[in-house]
């Protein structure tokens, strides 16, 4: 392959995750692996991927938790790998976001054929990121800049990543877990003292009415939501 296909394994079983690596190697894949949820996603967020293969029983995040975390940010391709059998399982990896789901054993023939499939349904041409226009102010996601009343609005690099989260989804329900993982890192997952405090920051400074805000909510005990 001249622009070989660049594949993200997430997989706790090293003999497992030693097969998959080697097979798709073998047929032109470029591979890369992660022995847990919180490494997988950080790779994710620093060297993006055509498609991510997912064990749902990993040693620290659900499988589960990681799609629903990984769909915050992006619509990258999600082909599960797992020993769960049961239909709920099933649904809730499906609804969280993932492509499609494979059960353990499998043969590799069918997991390639999985794997094209996946690639086939993902949008491959890229768009130019939107200009996004309140009554309020502007967010120019390409540019990575903030406008209110015809100036540039100074956001920190978390601010930045907050606002452009959300605002990449919205009217979308985003948990604390989900922004923290995104913005912070997986480590900080329980941070949420520090979500309050930013996201204050970013009300005073895009808000009309920083203490009754029309577009940065907080749903009480769930999460945040952008409503535009």
């Amino acid at each position: 392959m001249s622009n070989p296909v660049r594949v993200q394994i997430i997989e706790d079983d090293d003999g497992m995750l030693r097969a998959l690596r080697v097979n798709l190697q073998a047929r032109g894949y470029e591979v890369e692996v992660a022995a847990d949820g919180a490494t997988g996603i950080t790779m994710l967020s620093r060297n993006p991927v055509d498609l991510v293969i997912l064990d749902l029983g990993l040693p620290d995040i659900d499988g589960v938790d990681v799609i629903t975390g990984l769909r915050a940010w992006s619509s990258v391709p999600v082909l599960v790998l797992s020993a769960r059998q049961g239909d709920a399982d099933k649904v809730q990896a499906l609804d969280a976001g993932a492509d499609d789901y494979l059960t353990k054993p499998f043969s590799i023939e069918e997991l390639l054929a999985r794997m094209r499939a996946c690639l086939r349904r993902a949008i491959t041409v890229e768009t130019s990121a939107p200009i996004v226009h309140t009554e309020a102010f502007t967010i120019d996601l390409q540019h990575m800049k903030a406008i209110r009343a015809g100036a540039d609005v100074h956001l920190t690099r978390l601010e930045w990543g907050i606002v452009e989260t959300l605002v990449r989804n919205p009217d979308r329900l985003i948990t604390g877990r989900q922004l923290l993982t995104q913005v912070w890192g997986p480590a900080y997952v329980d941070a949420t003292h520090y979500l309050r405090v930013y996201m204050m920051q970013v009300r005073k400074k895009l808000e009309a009415d920083p203490s009754n805000p029309r577009h940065f909510i907080t749903e009480a005990g769930f999460g945040y939501r952008f409503v535009p």
